[in-house]
């Protein structure tokens, strides 16, 4: 399995409503359907990780340690 960047990582982490490998390629892949053509660098990220969740398998995609690396406790921007 290739190893996914930080950013490929919290990407999945925010996309993983489901827990599955299946569910995080189909939250992933409705979303970049939804991105403007001037969110290149979003799409780039999204294409590497469906690329690489395309080609792990389900147990290697369950021995990933998805946990956001953001405080889940911290006031929103703005509040």
């Amino acid at each position: 399995m290739e190893n996914l960047t930080y950013e490929e990582t919290q990407l999945l982490c925010i996309y993983n409503s489901t827990g599955t490998r299946a569910g995080v390629i189909a939250a992933l892949t409705e979303m970049r359907g939804c991105l403007e053509p001037d969110e290149d660098e979003l799409r780039a990220l999204t294409d590497s990780a469906l690329d690489k969740l395309g080609r792990m398998t389900d147990a290697e995609f369950a021995a990933l340690e998805l946990a956001p690396d953001f405080d889940l406790e911290a006031p929103a921007y703005g509040e």
